[in-house]
């Protein structure tokens, strides 16, 4: 067993592996790749694994928009190891993560070492101070079971978006490497944070920070197009008198091994030249493409037997032995006659999709029309020319701060937002985050933020929602922990979005954006004894947070229904489906019986939902078709993703319905 990935696992360690976790451990011992090695590694991969879900209060009082708009978000105050353990029912279902963590630039993070032995301890642990000799290594050890979750937490086809500076750069990417796969790393993008140098730099101004991006899986992940820009249509013309617009674009492209049937002549109808593509390259369109566009200059063509096999070889880079046949392009008509056809079309125009250049001289280059140009641009490899039309891949990516924004950016526009006493030094700017949602997550996905910050991620969600005809949704989580002094959660995170929300900026100068969430303060921990324990209000949060139907395309958030007291009807789905709690705390709760279900159908009745009830209660005595029964506690804590069978019950045995 590889003891550096890893440790040394027990067998039922080993069984309580989940699927993805044991497919990690297969791969580990049977594929070749970077394995990054650090102290306490062996521990910090555990605790991902030892890490328990928490109860969650919900707090009306810092969640904004109707009960509707509020189910379609989540912010979350509290730990993100322990908010995304407890985010069991999205496992798997995030199209996008996005998120900024600590730099590790001195007292911006924390770390406790009891979590080397207990995860759950409550204590945040101390700052890590830059004179720590040992910092880098413990922020490895605070982000390696953080990236796990966040891999555990994406769909198939998801990517992660991570920000970073050049301080744990290159030890992020190394934890990435191993946790994702080489393979799947999708770019590497480096945008101008600032544009003006530091003169307290000691060698060089550092004007620039990355973005490790990362597939789950990249044969499956799709990267999508940003907007196209008036400018870019600008290029566009028709000096041929075309009717519609085009723009010159290389008629070769590259990689001729792999496409030697697409090396040949092509004749010039001007010069009587036997073109070839350049060497390396080959032809774009297919040769009978280029076979009808030549026709368009007067004159017909065939395909004929060259024997150019030697020409055609010095450019693939191969033997002429093996060299696959193919014919060349020529005119069947005399030299003087096709040129005498194809002046005249080159003066009179419209030309074909082939042309010649300008007077006819020139090599064979395509006309590219603007109605067929895909509707936006794929990111490239340097965003100072916006005009893109077809690359090939990502690679490492330069973004100048026109196209991203800076750091100054994301300040003013915080200070704009909620005032200029925030207390945050580094804020993402608002372009930066929306262009890469826009790339990686589609219309209709989630996005999960672990370390939300001021807010960025979902004032981003929320502005491209507003712009265009989408639903995104976010999950963001932060810390807020006041007793300790870290009010961001409240004090910022919450703060921002209400205004975005409602247009109540600190300038004046805000327009509401159409949204809201649901605000959620993550408490003690999940076991069968806590929630035995629960009185209805802290029930029905249980209840609202687990709720988890694997059937339901799209989540299964469940809009929350305040009802009068003495009511069972807590919360409704999509499909107008009404949930009904049965429950006043364990030793006095009733059971679901005859006299319940026909109160509860009054209640639907009353609230005009469908007939289908979803019933909560400690015990059912009552069977009938249109009852969906979940029992109290097991069904919750299998939504949390604790096992009913292994997880402590503490449950009194000797407890009966006679009692």
């Amino acid at each position: 067993m590889n003891e550096t990935q890893w440790g040394r696992l027990t067998k039922d360690e080993l069984s309580s592996l989940t699927k993805e976790e044991l497919l990690g451990y297969i791969d580990s011992q049977v594929e070749p790749g970077v394995r990054i090695s650090f102290a306490g590694k062996d521990l910090a991969r555990s605790i991902a694994r030892r890490v328990q879900p928490r109860v969650c209060k919900i707090m009306p009082e810092y969640s904004v928009g109707s009960e509707e708009a509020q189910s379609h978000n989540l912010l979350i105050e509290g730990e993100n190891l322990q908010a995304m353990a407890t985010l069991y029912r999205e496992r798997g279902q995030v199209d996008f993560i996005l998120t900024d963590p600590p730099y590790n630039t001195g007292n911006d993070f924390r770390y406790n070492d009891k979590w080397d032995d207990d995860p759950n301890d409550p204590d945040l642990g101390e700052f890590v101070s830059e004179e720590d000799a040992s910092r880098h290594t413990k922020w490895m050890r605070f982000m390696y079971p953080r990236l796990q979750l966040m891999k555990d937490m994406l769909k198939n086809q998801g990517v992660l978006a991570i920000c970073i500076d050049h301080r744990e750069l290159f030890h992020l990417g190394q934890m990435l490497d191993e946790l994702f796969g080489e393979k799947n790393r999708l770019a590497i993008i480096n945008w101008q944070k600032s544009y003006s140098p530091r003169s307290n730099n000691k060698h060089v101004s550092t004007a620039t920070e990355y973005l490790l991006v990362y597939a789950k899986d990249e044969e499956k992940a799709k990267t999508g197009l940003l907007p196209r820009t008036n400018a870019m249509d600008a290029r566009y013309g028709s000096p041929d008198g075309d009717p519609l617009p085009w723009k010159s674009g290389d008629a070769s492209g590259p990689k001729a091994k792999l496409h030697k049937k697409m090396v040949y002549a092509i004749q010039s109808p001007f010069t009587g030249e036997l073109i070839y593509p350049p060497q390396g390259s080959c032809w774009r369109p297919e040769q009978k493409q280029v076979l009808a566009s030549l026709a368009g200059w007067g004159s017909e063509y065939v395909m004929k037997d060259l024997h150019d096999e030697a020409e055609r070889a010095a450019i693939i880079g191969m033997d002429p032995k093996d060299v696959p046949k193919v014919k060349g392009l020529v005119l069947v008509d005399s030299l003087k006659k096709a040129k005498i056809e194809a002046t005249k079309i080159l003066e009179t125009g419209p030309w074909p999709r082939i042309y010649f250049g300008k007077k006819g001289l020139g090599r064979p280059q395509l006309k590219n029309h603007l109605e067929n140009v895909k509707k936006g641009i794929v990111p490239t490899t340097y965003w100072a020319d916006d005009s893109y039309d077809s690359p090939e891949f990502l690679g490492s990516t330069s973004w100048e701060y026109q196209q991203s924004g800076h750091s100054q950016t994301g300040i003013n526009e915080l200070d704009s937002i909620v005032g200029k006493d925030h207390g945050f030094e580094t804020v993402k700017p608002m372009q930066l985050f929306e262009k890469l949602i826009q790339i990686w997550c589609p219309p209709n996905g989630l996005v999960l933020d672990p370390f939300a910050g001021s807010g960025t991620t979902g004032h981003a969600v929320l502005s491209l929602n507003n712009k265009a005809d989408a639903s995104r949704r976010f999950i963001m989580i932060e810390q807020g922990r006041p007793e300790n002094g870290d009010v961001y959660a409240r004090g910022l995170t919450a703060d921002r979005m209400k205004r975005v929300i409602e247009g109540n900026w600190a300038n004046g100068k805000g327009s509401p954006l159409d949204g809201g969430y649901r605000f959620v303060q993550l408490q003690k921990r999940v076991d069968a004894k806590a929630l035995l324990g629960m009185e209805r209000d802290e029930m029905t949060d249980a209840v609202i947070s687990s709720h988890y139907d694997n059937s339901r395309k799209g989540g299964s958030s469940l809009i929350r229904i305040l009802a009068e007291p003495g009511k069972y009807l807590v919360a409704r789905n999509t499909e107008n489906e009404g949930f009904f709690l049965i429950w006043e705390g364990d030793d006095k709760s009733p059971v679901f019986d005859s006299e319940v279900y026909n109160q509860i159908v009054e209640e639907a009745l009353e609230a005009n939902l469908d007939p289908t009830y979803h019933v909560y209660a400690r015990f059912n005595l009552h069977q009938s078709d249109d009852v969906k029964f979940y029992q109290i506690p097991n069904q919750i804590l299998l939504d949390f993703g604790l096992s009913a069978t292994t997880d402590s019950y503490n449950i009194d045995e000797s407890k009966d319905l006679d009692d």
